[in-house]
């Protein structure tokens, strides 16, 4: 069992981009400007965006966070939104969900630039995708993408199966390992709550990404021997072993699905990390463009 390693490889990841940034303000060319809008003060928003901020540091990008109270009307955020969109300084920014129920998501997310959307979550870039255009891709399935090409994981003619139909994760990664692209050219299976047989369907995916933000929810008894296991779950659970009261779980029972893999991600320590090196690398994107 080999284990896809996060933490290594964003580290490797960041360093490349950090050396284009130096190169870039060698030439005097634009150093890349990240924003993120973030209404109320959501603990965990809190800390994916002070997260996003310290590694824009530390490749040398720009990071600004616009702070917006939780009773902001929506024509007010979208009024932000159009400030940022015509704001040529900012080369790409994201707006950080969850946001307050009186919002419409769709509604912000459609206000958004297509050109700065570096979410990759605008019914264009999304269109674009679909269509294996030139595109932003949404970060999460980027860094899925570059964790399978920098190890070399073998994706063609593999049956891959996704759990979870999210906008964010599920759906877009299913489109992405189906393209006729590496990684990609799998068969594709996307599992869902109303899949019938769901453990049998997951046992024969060669590659299994678990992207349903369900604690310890794929089991070892659901997963081939030999299968690429890639776990997308982020969950706090309560735990009496730290000092927080709680520890993070993934959406795979990693002690006993580990020994049946040829490659798995932990958590934390994997996909996460590799989430900001694709939100990084689409915010790159929009510099150069």
């Amino acid at each position: 069992m080999i284990l896809l390693d996060g933490k290594k490889l964003s580290a490797e990841i960041k360093a490349e981009i950090t050396a284009e940034v130096k190169q870039r303000i060698a030439e005097r060319k634009k150093v890349p400007h990240l924003a993120a809008v973030l209404v109320g003060n959501n603990g965990a928003s809190e800390t994916y965006v002070a997260s996003k901020a310290k590694n824009c540091a530390e490749v040398g990008f720009q990071s600004s966070v616009i702070r917006l109270e939780e009773n902001i009307t929506e024509a007010a955020l979208l009024s932000a939104i159009d400030g940022l969109n015509r704001n040529p300084e900012i080369d790409g920014f994201i707006v950080q969900l969850p946001l307050p129920e009186h919002i419409s998501v769709q509604k912000i997310m459609e206000a958004i630039d297509p050109g700065k959307d570096v979410d990759g979550f605008h019914p264009v870039n999304a269109g674009k995708l679909l269509q294996h255009l030139p595109t932003y891709i949404p970060a999460t399935p980027y860094g899925i993408l570059l964790m399978l090409e920098r190890y070399k994981i073998e994706t063609s003619g593999k049956h891959c199966v996704i759990i979870g139909r999210s906008n964010i994760v599920g759906m877009p990664m299913s489109v992405l390992m189906a393209r006729n692209d590496y990684p990609g050219n799998c068969t594709v299976t996307l599992c869902h709550s109303k899949t019938k047989n769901l453990s049998e369907v997951v046992r024969s995916g060669d590659i299994v990404i678990a992207a349903l933000g369900s604690p310890k929810f794929v089991k070892a008894e659901m997963i081939k021997e030999g299968a690429v296991v890639i776990d997308v779950g982020i969950t706090r659970v309560e735990s009496k072993e730290t000092k927080s009261g709680f520890k993070i779980s993934g959406d795979v029972d990693f002690e006993n699905v580990a020994p049946k893999c040829s490659y798995i991600t932990p958590v934390p320590g994997g996909v996460g990390l590799m989430t900001i090196i694709g939100l990084l690398k689409n915010t790159l994107t929009a510099t150069r463009d």
